[in-house]
């Protein structure tokens, strides 16, 4: 068997690491995958040659590059592998889609579309992970149809974000609640930290040294932004702060999605 190290620049986020399982499943000569997420790294170990492997990630337009190639004899217990990762995918697929539904439910009534836009991420995630699942054993045709309406349901969601969001910009519409922006987003931001924490022990023994890896991710950086923008809602007095936070989301999502399309194809 081979061992091929891939540097992949763009898989900065657990979900990414999804849509490359769900691209490269069914293939019979991978016989392991071996995530890396903080270094952004992924090594396979296959039989023959990597051409067909490297095809299929260029594809994803992550920025995929073939590091290194090896021989090895390297045991892989793969039924063990995958009963692991089925139990942390269903744990982080709840964690998000009980995030997504309190975002949403506290974005509405604090009339904050950053809320609403990042509940919308967090289901973006949470499609993801549930993808993964069903794709484990199913038909190829099958697979590309629920990564189709998984698709175009996010980016419907999203365009109907985007249009509320400049309805907003144009119209008199009252301050959001700073408040429950900050608090929901920080119990946002502790959600995704589980989530990852969880996803890098499922892969290393030393889980703790991969607990740095948490800051890296996008899901992240978008709490902290909507965290932010309602400290800037407070000092400014201001919606604008929570709409263009809520469009920089909403823009996330759409990129998720279209991503998502490209494996239904």
């Amino acid at each position: 068997m081979k061992k091929s190290v891939y540097r992949i620049p763009q898989m900065d986020c657990a979900s990414e690491e999804q849509l490359i399982r769900m691209k490269l499943d069914g293939k019979n000569e991978i016989k392991n995958l071996d995530f890396d997420i903080p270094k952004r790294t992924l090594t396979i170990i296959h039989t023959g040659d990597s051409k067909e492997i490297d095809k299929e990630l260029k594809e994803l337009n992550l920025g995929s590059e073939l590091v290194s190639i090896t021989e090895t004899n390297d045991p892989v217990n793969v039924v063990e592998t995958n009963k692991k990762e089925r139990k942390m995918l269903w744990a982080v697929l709840i964690i998000n889609f009980v995030f997504f539904v309190v975002e949403m439910s506290f974005g509405w009534i604090s009339k904050s579309m950053g809320l609403v836009a990042d509940s919308l991420d967090m289901l973006a995630d949470a499609l993801v992970y549930g993808l993964s699942l069903l794709a484990v054993g199913a038909a190829t045709v099958r697979k590309k149809r629920v990564a189709k309406i998984s698709g175009y349901f996010q980016i419907t969601l999203a365009l109907f974000g985007l249009i509320e969001v400049f309805r907003r910009f144009l119209g008199m519409e009252s301050l959001p609640v700073f408040q429950t922006m900050i608090v929901v987003s920080l119990l946002a931001l502790v959600a995704n930290s589980i989530s990852l924490y969880l996803i890098q022990k499922s892969k290393s023994k030393e889980a703790h040294m991969q607990a740095s890896s948490i800051f890296t991710s996008n899901d992240i950086v978008i709490n902290i932004g909507v965290i932010v923008a309602g400290v800037l809602v407070y000092f400014t007095q201001s919606k604008y702060p929570d709409l263009i936070i809520g469009i920089i989301i909403f823009g996330i999502v759409i990129r998720g999605a279209l991503r998502i399309l490209k494996l239904a194809k």
